[in-house]
């Protein structure tokens, strides 16, 4: 792998000390010829590198170390010991044995009188090594190098290409070290020896006490350099990089969002972290004022991260934590290398801090006692008409304005027809076009020509309609909300026996949110949907059973609600029947909680699934996308019910 080394020893000049030995030595060291010699390091050889290893073990970072470890030969031998001399030359005259290799190393054909150069090309080595004698601040030894292959590929075998570099980059030097550009001095020099052509610089502040060169400093400067020197290499990298970084992302976020939506789906048995949540319901009652993460106390939030902790051992959670762990390491080492990095707890990821305050928030409704209804994949059919009961031209319209293989002047021409036979008064018509005018399609969203439709057609009975009127009256529009007019609608399209009329009824009766509580009717309206066969009237009866909610408390009666519930394809119905044969005295609430707490991460996560990058199309905002869900969903919607289709333009869905 191509790279740059940077060392920065430094010497402490004053108190007898000085470095114009060492500059000296640098600018006027012959350059040593290379003569490769493949034969087995000398005995001396290997006992001075093991007295430098042991001496000075950042030895073992030099790229001569690499070469000498992998082919231990006499060259390579000889190369290390002169690298790892120089970068500890502040180090020798207290190292007995090393001043004397120095002067006894082998030489060949000198180079001129120096090879200095600084700012300009002549340099007075007499008066820069008198400067240097009688400095007292420390004087930094940078020595940059490169693997041959990588000099020569590159064109930093010479010295005029590092001259260039360096005065390039001086600024950038004297900013690493914390020194003012008019106050630094610094001369190098270049040596072409062995397999790793380098440059020693030196370099050094006018005011003895301004320098200052910490690791990061040292790390800036070879990011400067390596960025300067590999720089188009670097460009062909991250153009490549960028590539398989992009398709990493979408194969990511593919499995990521399989995996979400099993969590979604799934119902959760985990004792321990019910246990842990219902503890956590408890302690909430002591807690006045906001009940988020950030204001609980410090035990309460231990419990939280511990809960969540818990949740993480369920292997669908950890798989899919650990896929998106992958994927942000990957791309991340695709632009730096560090050192391998430990996934932290769940509970500690920042992309996912919402996972907290959604536990608090199922803790609270235990402790409130807050019914929930688990409906949000109930297929809403209580809009679909009896196609018997339409007139036949009806039929036939409705029937060209949904085929979307059909061209979409046909299908404009058939919802223009519809809305001309809903103007005679054709019931079943009004209320297809006003559907359609209130989610959209191939007519424009307009609510208040839906409103008039819905109203015309409720008028003549058609309980499909009433119930549409109703969920649009009790929806979040405020130009449309009027709760005493959405329950009255419901009521009458409860009446005329449309079984999700009632069942929506029985939630509204027990919550509250739209009409004063009333659990007799509740009771009744539930009773109603579910002695029809509605599986989700059957499973909150069954749970109101059990927990002795708006009708007595009755377990027998329980069972045989979620039972039928249960073979109705409620699953959660299945979940509480388990409980009850395992004889579990938890709130029912409780049951619940972790299976709703694993929903809530399923969204979590396929919210923070990577983004996939836009090949072309129309890009909608995803908060603007969950606003349009959430309309949608105060509409009595199923999340995905209603969804825009985008082929030969924009399609309808009729009911």
């Amino acid at each position: 792998m191509a790279r740059l080394i940077v060392k920065s020893p430094y010497i402490k000049c004053g108190a007898g000390k000085s470095a114009g030995g060492y500059l000296k030595y640098i600018a006027t060291r012959e350059r040593v010829e290379i003569i490769p010699d493949d034969r087995p390091p000398t005995r001396k050889q290997e006992q001075l590198i093991t007295k430098l290893v042991k001496d000075f073990p950042d030895t073992k970072t030099l790229l001569e170390y690499e070469d000498y470890t992998a082919h231990p030969t006499k060259t390579n031998a000889s190369a290390l010991i002169a690298l790892a001399l120089e970068t500890n030359w502040d180090k020798l005259p207290s190292a007995d044995g090393y001043a004397g290799y120095i002067a006894l190393r082998p030489r060949a054909e000198r180079l001129g009188e120096h090879g200095l150069f600084g700012d300009g090309d002549a340099v007075d080595l007499t008066a820069v090594t008198d400067e240097l004698n009688h400095y007292t601040g420390n004087v930094w030894m940078h020595i940059i190098s490169l693997h041959r292959e990588d000099a020569e590929r590159l064109g930093y075998d010479h010295a005029d290409a590092w001259r260039t570099l360096l005065r390039t980059h001086r600024n950038d030097i004297a900013a690493a070290m914390k020194i003012s550009p008019e106050d630094f001095h610094w001369y190098a020099a270049f040596h072409d020896e062995g397999n790793h052509p380098h440059v020693h610089m030196m370099a050094w502040s006018a005011k003895p006490n301004q320098a200052y060169l910490s690791k990061d400093g040292i790390r800036q400067i070879k990011s400067t350099l390596t960025n300067q020197i590999f720089r188009q290499e670097l460009l062909h990298a991250y153009e490549q990089k960028s590539k398989s970084r992009d398709e990493l992302v979408a194969e990511t976020r593919k499995a990521m969002l399989e995996l979400s939506k099993a969590m979604q789906e799934m119902t959760c048995d985990h004792p321990e972290a019910e246990q842990m949540i219902w503890d956590l319901s408890r302690q909430l009652g002591q807690v006045s004022g906001k009940k988020t993460y950030g204001y609980l106390p410090k035990p309460m939030k231990k419990l939280v991260d511990e809960i969540i902790g818990q949740m993480v051992r369920l292997p669908i959670v950890n798989e899919c934590y650990q896929t998106w762990w992958e994927l942000q390491c990957q791309v991340e080492d695709y632009y730096s290398e560090e050192k391998k990095r430990i996934r932290p707890p769940l509970s500690q990821q920042k992309e996912f801090r919402q996972i907290k305050n959604a536990v608090i928030k199922e803790a609270e409704h235990i402790r409130m006692n807050k019914i929930s209804f688990e409906d949000a994949d109930m297929q809403d059919d209580g809009e679909q008409v009896n196609t018997y009961d339409m007139s036949y031209e009806c039929q036939k319209l409705q029937s060209i304005a949904n085929n979307v293989d059909l061209t979409l002047e046909e299908r404009d021409e058939a919802a223009e027809q519809l809305e001309q036979l809903a103007d005679t008064g054709d019931a079943h018509a009004q209320h297809i076009i006003g559907a359609a005018y209130r989610d959209g399609g191939l007519l424009i969203p307009v609510t208040a020509k839906a409103q008039k439709l819905l109203e015309r057609a409720a008028e003549q009975e058609i309980d499909a309609a009433q119930y549409a009127l109703g969920k649009l009256y009790l929806s979040d529009d405020a130009d449309i909300h009027d709760p005493v007019k959405g329950i009255y609608w419901l009521k009458r399209s409860a009446d005329n026996g449309n079984d999700y009329a009632a069942y929506r009824l029985g939630k509204e009766y027990l919550s509250g949110e739209n009409t004063p509580k009333d659990a007799a009717s509740a009771a009744e309206y539930l009773w109603q949907a579910a002695n029809n066969g509605n599986a989700y009237a059957q499973y909150l009866l069954g749970k109101l059973y059990l927990m002795g909610e708006s009708v007595p408390k009755d377990a027998d009666a329980a069972y045989k609600w979620f039972t039928e519930a249960y073979y109705g394809g409620h699953i959660y119905a299945g979940m509480f029947m388990d409980r009850i044969d395992r004889g579990e005295q938890y709130p029912s609430s409780v049951m619940l909680a972790a299976t709703r707490l694993l929903y809530h991460m399923g969204n979590i996560f396929r919210d923070n699934a990577p983004a996939t990058p836009m090949v072309g199309g129309i890009h909608i905002d995803r908060k603007r996308l969950q606003e349009l869900q959430r309309k949608r969903i105060a509409l009595g919607h199923k999340p995905d019910d209603h969804e825009v289709e985008q082929q030969q333009g924009y399609t309808m869905q009729f009911h």
